[in-house]
């Protein structure tokens, strides 16, 4: 399966100089945040392909969801043979719709755990926010959650995909690390995954 991950900046590939067929490959995109209806409408409609999605921190300007996509939020989907965990927002730094403590996150957990494990585990955490020490910073608006490491550890996902985190931060921001046996992913603008690739 070939997915586009994208996080919070449209991509000028697959927008501003899209051209026809350059979405056509993909059998599924997944949104991590930060990103307008309009623009995840206009990906979904292109691509003809679902579009997963989870919200960023600034998506509470929403006056309406993006029509034909699929919110992952707080609930396993499955799709192809993968089962998406879904948990957007980023650590709460100022009162926010998709803004959590530690404790709020982990609450958000612990509510998914019987599907979790109905579902035996799950193949992809798709997030907003990385995991505390984990493509993170020291700042409190982009400091990650703690329970994200606990859910890496203990189910051991193909990937963790996830946003907030901009590559134009600094230099040494990478966009695929790995962590055990998962392969984590900064989405931002985007990511092209390919799930044919041998795991490491």
């Amino acid at each position: 399966m070939k997915i586009l991950a994208v996080s919070d900046e449209p991509s000028q590939r697959y927008y501003d100089y899209y051209h026809s067929g350059s979405l056509a490959d993909f059998d599924l995109i997944l949104s991590c945040g930060d990103l307008s209806p309009q623009y995840l409408e206009f990906l979904v409609t292109m691509a003809r392909c679902p579009l997963v999605y989870v919200h960023g921190n600034h998506d509470e300007v929403y006056r309406r969801e993006p029509e034909g996509c699929i919110c992952a939020d707080d609930c396993l989907i499955e799709y192809g043979g993968l089962r998406i965990l879904g948990l957007g927002g980023s650590y709460r730094y100022r009162n926010g719709t998709y803004m959590y403590s530690e404790r709020q996150m982990l609450h958000r957990v612990r509510r998914l755990w019987l599907s979790i494990k109905r579902h035996r585990g799950f193949d992809i955490l798709l997030t907003h926010a990385p995991a505390r020490g984990l493509n993170d910073l020291e700042t409190l608006p982009h400091r990650g959650f703690e329970c994200f490491n606990t859910l890496l550890e203990r189910f051991k996902p193909r990937y963790f995909v996830h946003g907030h985190i901009h590559r134009n931060y600094g230099i040494d921001i990478p966009q695929r690390m790995q962590k055990g046996s998962t392969t984590v992913i900064n989405a931002f603008e985007y990511c092209i995954i390919d799930t044919e690739e041998p795991k490491k």
